[in-house]
């Protein structure tokens, strides 16, 4: 238990970013501080015998795909290998102080509810931003997300902006103005800063961190618990819509089908049918909607061409940008591009195990009331994985901290289930490469053959 104020820091260091609007905490390294006290708790936690050195299913798999990474940059870019390391090392050890750290149910409801309370903040952060005023923003050329700093004018377009006060070698944007100096992009898009400066990405993060909500109040049905969970749904699903992401709005709707589906059955499909009806209904469409599903078509189908070109190997880990000139908008292909097939049977075996994992809780203690607590949190993370699953189609999400996090958090489920039934064991068994190798070759081929149609029409 005393690993999870440092593991709890991090998420909120890895998801809020506070050094990203209080300038004054920029020189204080919080990312390696948090990563020293969760280490220094679970190596308190091991002394005390609180936790088990007993590795996860997925750890094996995570470092496997972290280690053919290194691999590929070695062969492609030996001088690359260090910074490379680096860069892994973040997620990879995000991923094993919450697998290895979270090992009792009661910790894992409180990772749960820091991610549920962090996706609300978030949510909260973009509705206000999406229906604030337009201001001028003078962008700063050195900022990787075009982000910039409100001048205090307001504005109605782009002109506006760079007539009157502006400064005459400077550029701005006409941009909805945040709180805690947010900005939306694209004329309107909500967005949050950091890793999350991406509309797609900030609304799969929220859909995928829903079904918290849900488990709460299968865990303690009481009226605060329903509002909590009406507030989620409204909070996330309204942020959710002011993103204007259509890979978001579909992980969103995932989660709310799978969800219902396996909790209520046919009725459950229409009762989140109805809670998903205003989203796809008020959902305007974008003026660069073609344009987008056009360049994202045309960066999926020059990495399969990589990978095609690649299969052993790929062009290395970080190098697809050095092939073309953005990435590949879809994981999965991404994968397959700088890794080659090894990689990409890596990444899938991890989504594929964690589903494996949590199915076979829901399936293996199904009417056991002793187990009702590993059943909602397997059907929390059942949906969560499924709208993961969807939402990186559209993402180049494989080294992101956010699909790392919800890996380890099936990790965190086997070992606290395995803590009360040490008979449970769920491994990669020889039908399941099978499967997996077929997966992965369907996934290729529909993605080249798609791309290829589309690209053609």
């Amino acid at each position: 238990m005393f690993a999870i104020p440092g593991i709890v820091l991090l998420l909120v260091q890895g998801y809020l970013r506070p050094q990203e609007f209080f300038v004054q905490l920029q020189s204080v390294p919080f990312l390696y501080l948090f990563f020293a006290l969760a280490l220094f708790g679970l190596a308190v936690d091991l002394k005390l015998r609180h936790t088990q050195l007993v590795a996860s299913p997925l750890l094996p798999w995570a470092l496997a795909f972290v280690g053919w990474a290194l691999v590929t940059i070695g062969i492609r870019l030996p001088s690359n290998i260090q910074p490379s390391a680096t860069e892994l090392a973040i997620p990879l050890t995000y991923f094993f102080l919450l697998s290895q750290g979270v090992q009792s149910f009661r910790a894992l409801a409180t990772v749960a509810a820091t991610l549920l309370v962090i996706g609300l903040c978030l949510s909260a952060i973009g509705v206000h931003q999406g229906t604030a005023p337009f201001g001028c923003f003078k962008l700063n050329p050195e900022a990787r997300d075009a982000s910039g700093v409100w001048d205090g004018r307001s504005c109605a377009n782009d002109l506006e902006c760079q007539a009157g006060d502006a400064e005459p070698d400077a550029d701005y944007l006409c941009e909805r103005v945040g709180l805690f100096g947010t900005s939306s992009v694209a004329s309107g898009r909500v967005r949050y800063r950091g890793a999350l400066q991406d509309p797609n990405e900030l609304a799969l993060t929220l859909g995928v961190g829903l079904p918290f909500a849900f488990a709460f109040f299968e865990r303690k049905r009481s009226g605060a618990r329903l509002f909590l969970l009406a507030g989620s749904l409204l909070l996330i699903g309204g942020c959710v819509f002011l993103t204007k992401s259509r890979g978001g709005q579909l992980v969103f709707l995932t989660v709310l089908a799978v969800y219902f589906a396996r909790r209520y059955g046919a009725r459950g499909l229409l009762i989140g049918a109805l809670f998903a009806a205003p989203l796809i209904l008020l959902s305007g469409g974008r003026s660069d909607a073609d344009a987008s599903s056009r360049e994202r078509i045309e960066m999926m189908h020059a990495a399969l061409d990589l990978l095609r070109w690649y299969p052993g190997r790929g062009v290395g880990f970080g190098q697809i940008l050095e092939y073309n000139p953005l990435t590949a908008h879809n994981s999965y292909a991404l994968a397959g591009a700088e890794l080659g097939f090894p990689g990409l049977f890596l990444f899938t075996a991890l989504i594929y195990l964690s589903f494996k994992i949590v199915t076979t809780i829901l399936h293996r203690y199904a009417g056991d009331r002793d187990a009702a607590v590993a059943r909602t949190w397997a059907l929390a993370l059942l949906a969560s994985l499924a709208g993961m699953s969807i939402g990186i189609f559209f993402l180049s999400f494989c080294y992101h901290f956010v699909f790392w996090f919800y890996i380890a958090m099936v990790g965190a489920l086997y070992q606290a289930t395995r803590a009360h039934d040490p008979k449970l064991d769920v491994r990669m068994e020889r039908r399941d490469y099978v499967r997996l190798a077929i997966i992965d070759v369907a996934i290729v081929a529909v993605l080249w053959v798609y791309t290829t149609i589309k690209l053609a029409s």
